[in-house]
């Protein structure tokens, strides 16, 4: 499939794609090598919902609110 393709599919059509690519990288995680900014981000994110400045979601609620932003 095409990049001019895939973008005249619906959006729930290309969630359910990205998903798919999604599961089948994280399946060998070592084939994806994290960038090197990444592990300095995640001590950032850490650091602030140890200091009670991020507000958490359960992942379900958090997919349904990305999903109706995005429709």
């Amino acid at each position: 499939m095409s990049i001019a393709e895939l973008r005249k599919l619906p959006a729930e059509e290309k969630l359910r794609i990205i998903e798919t690519l999604w599961s089948d990288l994280a399946a060998d995680e070592d084939s994806v090598p994290s960038p090197a900014w990444h592990e300095a981000v995640l001590k950032e994110t850490g650091a602030e919902y140890d200091a009670g400045k991020v507000e958490t979601l359960d992942w379900s609620e958090a997919k349904k609110e990305l999903r109706r932003r995005f429709e």
